[in-house]
C-alpha cells in the first residue's frame, strides 16, 4: 500500500469520528410502554380461565389489542374446573386467575399465596351473579319453602357460600339449611330443567336459562349484593417477580371495562360465546355491568373468611392484607 492511499485512509477515519452521529430530520419515536419498562419484568403472563362471564374483560382486551397497546404480553389458558385453574396456579403454570374469595382463604390459610388485585364481577340491580331455582312445576314461591330441602351445589364453593348467605337472608336458621353435591354446573343445571331436584343455585347465565326452562326462581344475590362477588388474583410470586406486568394486564382489564360497560351490544357474540348463554336465552340476555378499579373491601373479606372457617375449610383466620392488595390497581 502506498504512503499516499495510507495517508488518505486514515483522514477519512478522523473526519467520521469527528462528526458523530447524523441528526433525524424527524422527531424521536414515543417509547412504547413495552420499551420502557424492565424487559425482564414485562414477561408472559398466564392467566387461567374458566368459561364463565366473569372473564369477559380479558377477552374483549385481546379482542381489541388492548395487552399490546399497554405493553404486556398475555396468554389465556382455557380450564374447565376450579380444581384445575388452581392446580395450575399451585403449580405455578399459571400468574393469575379469575377466582373468588373463598378460593382465596383457602388458599392463603397457612400464609400468603395469592392476592386479589380486583374485583372480577360484582352485582348489579337486574344483574346477578347467582340464583336459587326450584324445579319447573314446582309449587314454591319463596326461600323459605327451602326449609330442610337439600339445594343441589358444588359445595365448599362460593355457590355453596352465597346460597348459605341467601337462605340465611330469607330467614333460614343454620339446621334448616341442606345442600347436596352436584359439583358439575351444566349436569345440576339439566337435573333441575329435568325435575330430577328440587332446587339449586345456579350462575347466570344458566340462572337465566332454567328460568326459560320452566324453572322457578325464589332469589337471587341481589339480595346479597354487597356479600356477591369474584376476582382477579395472582399468585405472590408472580406479583413479586412481575409487578410491573401485573399492573399492564391491570391497565388493559380497565379499558376493556370502560369499553363493554359503554357499548355492551358490541359484544353480544362474545358474550354467547365465552359465557356459554343457553340457546333459549340467546336473543334476549345482555350483557351485565363490571365493575370500574377497585378491589373486595375488608367486611366482604371477613364474611367470606369467617364462613369458610365455620365450614371447616380453613382452620384459622386469614387477614385481609393477605387475601387482597391494592396496589397494582391503574
Amino acid at each position: 500500500m502506498s504512503a499516499h492511499r495510507f495517508l488518505a485512509m486514515i483522514l477519512v477515519l478522523v473526519l467520521l469520528s469527528a462528526c458523530g452521529p447524523v441528526a433525524s430530520p424527524f422527531p424521536p419515536a414515543a417509547e412504547s410502554p413495552a420499551a420502557s419498562g424492565d424487559q425482564g419484568d414485562v414477561e408472559t403472563l398466564r392467566i387461567a380461565l374458566l368459561p364463565i362471564l366473569d372473564v369477559l374483560p380479558f377477552h374483549v382486551a385481546e379482542q381489541n389489542g388492548y395487552f399490546e397497546q399497554v405493553g404486556v404480553k398475555v396468554e389465556g389458558v382455557a380450564v374447565k374446573s376450579a380444581q384445575e385453574r388452581d392446580t395450575l396456579i399451585q403449580t405455578g403454570q399459571a400468574d393469575g386467575m379469575v377466582s373468588d374469595l373463598i378460593a382465596a382463604a383457602v388458599f392463603n390459610q397457612h400464609g400468603a399465596q395469592i392476592k386479589a388485585v380486583r374485583t372480577a364481577r360484582a352485582v348489579y340491580p337486574g344483574a346477578p351473579q347467582f340464583r336459587l331455582l326450584a324445579r319447573p312445576g314446582s309449587d314454591w314461591t319463596s326461600p323459605a319453602d327451602l326449609a330442610g330441602v337439600q339445594v343441589a351445589v358444588s359445595e365448599n364453593t362460593v355457590i355453596e357460600y352465597i346460597t348459605h348467605r341467601m337462605l340465611e337472608k330469607a330467614g333460614l336458621s343454620g339446621d334448616q339449611i341442606a345442600v347436596q353435591e352436584v359439583t358439575a354446573i351444566p349436569v345440576r343445571f339439566e337435573l333441575l330443567i329435568n325435575g330430577e331436584i328440587e332446587a339449586a343455585t345456579l350462575p347466570d347465565p344458566l340462572g337465566s336459562g332454567a328460568m326459560a326452562a320452566g324453572a322457578v326462581l325464589l332469589m337471587d344475590d341481589t339480595a346479597i349484593s354487597d356479600l356477591s362477588l369474584s376476582i382477579v388474583a395472582f399468585s405472590v410470586e408472580s406479583l413479586q417477580a412481575r409487578p410491573e406486568a401485573v399492573r399492564r394486564f391491570l391497565r388493559a382489564w380497565s379499558m376493556a371495562v370502560d369499553e363493554m360497560n359503554s357499548n355492551p351490544e358490541a359484544y353480544d357474540s362474545l358474550l354467547v360465546e365465552v359465557g356459554r348463554v343457553p340457546e333459549s336465552i340467546q336473543g334476549s340476555f345482555q350483557m351485565p355491568p363490571f365493575p370500574e378499579d377497585l378491589v373486595p373491601d375488608p367486611e366482604q373479606v371477613a364474611d367470606a373468611v369467617q364462613w369458610a372457617l365455620g365450614a371447616g375449610l380453613i382452620e384459622n383466620d386469614v387477614p385481609y392484607d393477605e387475601i387482597v392488595d391494592d396496589s397494582f390497581l391503574p
